[in-house]
């Protein structure tokens, strides 16, 4: 009898914890983990970019049969979540979910819509970035070149694959930038990445690094060659996605369902206002010069050669401060990113960059704000130009945008965060780039760059944007003389200048974007836009209009901030005399990086509002 007991008990638990295993959310779980095992199979360059280092020394498989492999393995699993419940998942699963599909939906897109393997030759010029196992030191020198060896011996067979899977007329944009990429690279192989490694001491290593790199240099020049010769004179003007494709991109990887039509219009109405607030503050400068006269003259006050890293390191501090002592957002550290500069083998491609390490790293866990300085061999005309880009307003609007409380403090927040493994994966752009690109404004819009500035309340000033909490400007004491005050004011106009500055050049990107691909507007005709419209000179706007050719995502740093700024408003109306906007701030970067119209599901309790993103 007493066995019988026994036995009958093991069954029911053996039962029990079947059925625990069934339950919607283990299930889930269980489907996950297993389709990130091959998302990395498939990138594993990206895999040891976010610090998981059994993927160290592959890359990525460019024949068909395999890319033709991983398109059914995203349509598999594509099918496989479609049957979870969202309703039946716990809320904390069923974003997740949501966030899952809409990364694999993105992957969809690029593969069969964008055809980006076939289209797009870009791809193979820059597949075998090595950047990674030079820029962070996770494992001994050694080992990392012995990984760029087995990658580079690779790139021969980059370059078949290209051959063989593009198209036979490709579009002209795409081709261009293409030929520039591999030459690039293959520059970098040839001169950065030899000195990157110039500590190397074991001989043997540096013999196979040496016989590995030449070849896939020599490889990346044929193929520059090849799509000089064989593409290029075919090519076609063609890139647009169209209207019905771009309003899916936008509906299926950021859950933005406004007609793009619709956005565009916001767009503009945006960027006409952030032209008045540019043309407004330069009047409080010099009301008898252009805007386009006091933003050089704003341009000529920046550091030396010598002082511009210390300058930018104490204003970042600077920062910092005040983010904290106004309570903006709470930051879990006080570990500092590292003002450095750039890596001479990045300073073509970067201007400042924050490189922070990936959420699973456990070894090279720095984070480095990178500035790009001058070069000594430059003549003084070349280095005054490149210093105007790093005045002290504009040089600010970047820190706050890359560290303070942008990007670093993203990071920061991620890593102390109970995030799963799905949400510190996969995010969205819009909110990545959104987040930062939000924080210019609103740290201006509370005071920085104002002398004093003002304390931190609770209470909006007249005019200030919905949600703003900085404090009416106290009336000058007795004691503050009439010039200081004046020197004030221009001061935070010259601050306004150039956090506009950047707003308009955000909102060119994204009316550019829409009109590339759903109203036929060329190249140049973008190239116009840029420069009528954020005063650019001809050359970086025709690089941000090549950009929005192969890359309309762009237009996400302002749909992103729009979407924070109408979330703020909602949650604020929400909480009443209980909004701060540090309860704000910290909120919204406690769930990951999803797409905005899931935060407004955590974040609102009114259900009526979720949808309305914009």
């Amino acid at each position: 009898m007493k066995s019988s007991i026994l036995l009958m008990s093991a069954i029911y638990f053996a039962t029990t914890l079947v059925f625990a295993a069934q339950t919607p959310d283990a299930e889930y779980e269980a489907v996950a983990e297993e389709y990130i095992r091959g998302y990395f199979a498939a990138r594993p360059l990206q895999a040891t970019a976010l610090g998981l280092h059994e993927y160290d020394g592959k890359i990525t498989d460019y024949s068909r049969l395999a890319l033709d492999a991983e398109l059914s393995r995203l349509r598999r699993f594509d099918d496989r979540l479609k049957k979870f419940d969202p309703d039946k998942l716990s809320q904390r699963q069923s974003i997740d979910l949501r966030i899952l599909q809409a990364a694999i939906k993105k992957e969809l897109f690029q593969f069969q819509e964008v055809s980006i393997f076939e289209r797009n030759p870009m791809v193979y010029a820059r597949a075998a970035d090595v950047n990674v196992y030079v820029k962070r030191n996770f494992a001994p020198l050694e080992d990392r070149v012995r990984s760029i060896v087995a990658i580079e011996s690779q790139v021969p067979n980059i370059v078949i694959a290209a051959k063989t899977n593009l198209n036979e007329v490709l579009p002209r944009p795409y081709v261009e930038l293409a030929i520039q990429i591999a030459r690039g690279s293959a520059d970098f192989l040839k001169k950065n990445l030899i000195a990157a490694i110039a500590d190397l001491k074991d001989e043997r290593v540096r013999a196979e690094f040496q016989d590995s790199n030449r070849k896939a240099a020599a490889a990346l020049t044929d193929y520059a060659t090849w799509l000089e010769r064989d593409k290029l004179p075919k090519a076609s003007p063609d890139f647009a996605l169209g209207g019905e494709k771009f309003q899916r991109l936008l509906g299926e990887t950021e859950l933005v369902d406004l007609p793009p039509e619709k956005i565009l219009e916001i767009g503009m109405r945006q960027l006409k206002a952030e032209q008045n607030s540019f043309a407004e503050a330069a009047k409080k400068i010099d009301a008898g010069k252009s805007p386009a006269e006091i933003f050089k003259q704003i341009q000529s006050e920046h550091p030396t050669p010598e002082s511009l890293l210390p300058d930018i390191g104490k204003n970042l501090e600077q920062i910092r401060k005040y983010v904290v002592s106004h309570h903006l957002v709470t930051i879990p550290s006080d570990v500092r990113a590292r003002v450095k500069e750039t890596p001479q083998y990045r300073r073509a491609i970067s201007f400042a960059s924050m490189d922070t390490p990936g959420p699973f790293e456990r070894r090279a866990t720095e984070a480095y704000y990178y500035v790009t300085p001058t070069e000594s061999e430059w003549p003084e005309k070349q280095k005054e130009e490149w210093l105007t880009a790093f005045n002290y307003y504009n040089a600010d609007i970047v820190s706050i945008h890359e560290a303070y409380p942008g990007h670093y403090v993203q990071f920061l927040r991620l890593n102390a965060s109970p995030a799963t493994k799905v949400e510190k994966l996969f995010g969205s752009y819009a909110f990545i780039e959104g987040w930062a690109h939000y924080c210019e404004k609103m740290v201006i819009d509370e005071g920085y760059g104002s002398t004093p500035a003002p304390a931190p309340s609770s209470t909006p000033r007249p005019g200030a944007s919905p949600g703003s909490t900085a404090a009416p400007k106290a009336k000058p004491s007795p004691k503050t003389s009439p010039t200081s005050v004046v020197d004030d004011k221009k001061r935070a106009a010259k601050y306004r200048m150039a956090q506009a500055d950047e707003a308009m050049l955000r909102l060119c990107r994204l009316c550019v974007a829409i009109k590339m691909h759903t109203r036929n507007m060329t190249v140049d005709e973008g190239t116009k836009f840029f420069q009528e419209n954020c005063y650019y000179e001809e050359k970086p706007a025709r690089a941000e209009a090549m950009r929005g050719t192969f890359d309309p995502g762009y237009l996400n740093y302002t749909l992103g901030k729009l979407q924070i700024l109408k979330l703020r408003d909602d949650y604020k109306t929400q909480e009443g005399e209980n909004f701060s906007l540090q309860k704000f701030h910290n909120e919204l970067l406690n769930h990951g990086m999803p797409p905005i119209r899931l935060l407004r599901e955590i974040m609102l309790k009114d259900k009526a509002k979720w949808d309305q993103v914009l």
